[in-house]
C-alpha cells in the first residue's frame, strides 16, 4: 500500500535550534535580586501600570542571563502561567536557573496566595527536570519583592 495512503504518516517535522551571538562572559550577570529588577524593569515598557505580564528569566549555571521571555500577558488583576510553557522554554535555552517574574499593576509588591502557591509548583517541577527556581520577583513601577529574599524559596 502507499505510504501517501496513511494519513498518520503526514506529521510536522519540528526543528530546534538556538542562537545566541553573546559570549558567555559577555552575557550580563544576576547575583542579587536588586539585579533582576533593574534588567527586568529596563525590559518591561509602558505597560507595567495596566495589565500583568509574566517573564522568565533564563540563565546558565553561572548565573549569566541567557534570555527573557514573556511567557503570557493577563488582565489588571491577574495572569494566567501555564508552567509547561515555562519549562518548555527553559529547557528548549539549556537554561539550568530561572527567575520568574510579574507585575502587579496596583503597585501593591506582596504576593497573592496564587503567587505563592504558583510559584511552589514550579520550584518543585523544576527540581525533576535539575531547572532550579533561583527566585520570583514581583515588579511594580516603584519597587519589588522577591520570594528568595523574603525566604519563600
Amino acid at each position: 500500500m502507499d505510504a501517501a495512503n496513511f494519513s498518520y504518516l503526514n506529521v510536522a517535522e519540528i526543528e530546534i535550534s538556538y542562537r545566541n551571538p553573546v559570549k558567555p562572559s559577555q552575557r550580563a550577570k544576576v547575583s542579587k535580586s536588586s539585579d533582576c529588577y533593574e534588567l527586568l524593569l529596563r525590559h518591561w515598557g509602558d505597560t507595567i501600570d495596566l495589565y500583568e505580564d509574566f517573564y522568565v528569566l533564563l540563565l546558565n549555571n553561572a548565573h549569566r542571563v541567557l534570555g527573557l521571555v514573556k511567557i503570557a500577558t493577563g488582565g489588571a488583576t491577574r495572569c494566567e502561567v501555564d508552567p509547561k510553557k515555562v519549562f518548555s522554554v527553559a529547557l528548549l535555552n539549556g537554561a539550568c536557573k530561572i527567575v520568574l517574574s510579574h507585575n502587579h499593576p496596583s503597585g501593591n509588591k506582596e504576593p497573592s496566595d496564587n503567587d505563592t502557591c504558583m510559584t511552589k509548583n514550579i520550584a518543585e517541577s523544576g527540581k525533576m527536570l535539575e531547572i532550579y527556581l533561583i527566585d520570583h520577583i514581583i515588579v511594580t513601577s516603584d519597587g519589588f519583592y522577591s520570594f528568595s529574599d523574603h525566604g519563600l524559596l
